[in-house]
């Protein structure tokens, strides 16, 4: 095919293992600087600064300098959407990481894709606003409901603001570890910073892990129960 997208280009610039490091590592949503990122791809400063070039040319990547440093981000929330998406498609290969570490559990209850929740709690709201009628998927599109609306808006969430913005609203993310639905858009981004606000959870600095409080526990399960709905799915109730 000839016409089109070139979806080999942008693919080329994503499948080399190194480059692909580095775009994972920046799903944590916090702009690294190059030495960070040379480390997460266990390559020389040199090149890493030549795959970063490549990978801004490309469309994938920002690149900003304060300081001394240059910081490098993902260039926006499409980006992460197709990472975390060939994620789950690469999961559900069979091709996975042969060496996990004593965070992996942890990764898949809660952790951030670029600025959202996603994990087991990241599904698990989902899931609950779905079954009570607070989003709806209309036409392959998912949309907040007058319901949805009122239930962020008591929960601190500026909707307002959000729906004045340009980014959209609500976004279907498909979660690599769960193989369900989670919650993107720039209502994902809210929520999550809202969960900080309130003490509910803590991100840690040098990974994508979300770590609930135990006050956080009681009232996310609280806010987003989902228990009866996901056992007659045939999956198991969250503990």
């Amino acid at each position: 095919m000839k016409e089109g997208p070139n979806i080999a280009q942008i693919a080329a610039l994503i499948g080399d293992p190194a480059r692909a490091n580095m775009l994972t590592a920046l799903m944590s949503g916090k702009a690294l600087t190059v030495s960070e990122l040379a480390g997460e791809a266990g390559v020389t400063l040199q090149t890493a600064s030549s795959h970063l070039a490549k990978l801004s040319a490309g469309g994938l990547l920002r690149q900003r300098k304060q300081g001394r440093h240059k910081y490098v981000s993902l260039a926006n929330d499409d980006v992460a959407h197709v990472l975390e998406g060939l994620m789950g498609l690469a999961a559900g290969a069979g091709q996975v990481r042969t060496r996990t570490g004593p965070k992996d559990p942890a990764l898949r209850a809660a952790r951030v894709c670029y600025n959202h929740l996603a994990g087991d709690r990241g599904t698990q709201m989902f899931d609950s606003l779905v079954a009570r009628g607070h989003l709806i998927i209309d036409d392959g599109h998912l949309h907040l409901t007058p319901s949805g609306s009122a239930y962020v808006r008591d929960l601190g969430v500026d909707l307002d603001g959000l729906t004045r913005g340009t980014a959209p609203l609500c976004r279907e993310c498909l979660d690599w570890s769960e193989r369900r639905s989670h919650l993107a858009g720039s209502l994902g981004r809210a929520l999550l910073a809202r969960f900080e606000d309130l003490s509910w959870v803590r991100r840690h600095k040098d990974c994508r892990l979300v770590t609930f409080t135990p006050t956080g526990t009681r009232a996310f399960d609280k806010a987003f129960p989902v228990a009866s709905t996901r056992r007659s799915m045939g999956a198991p109730a969250h503990q």
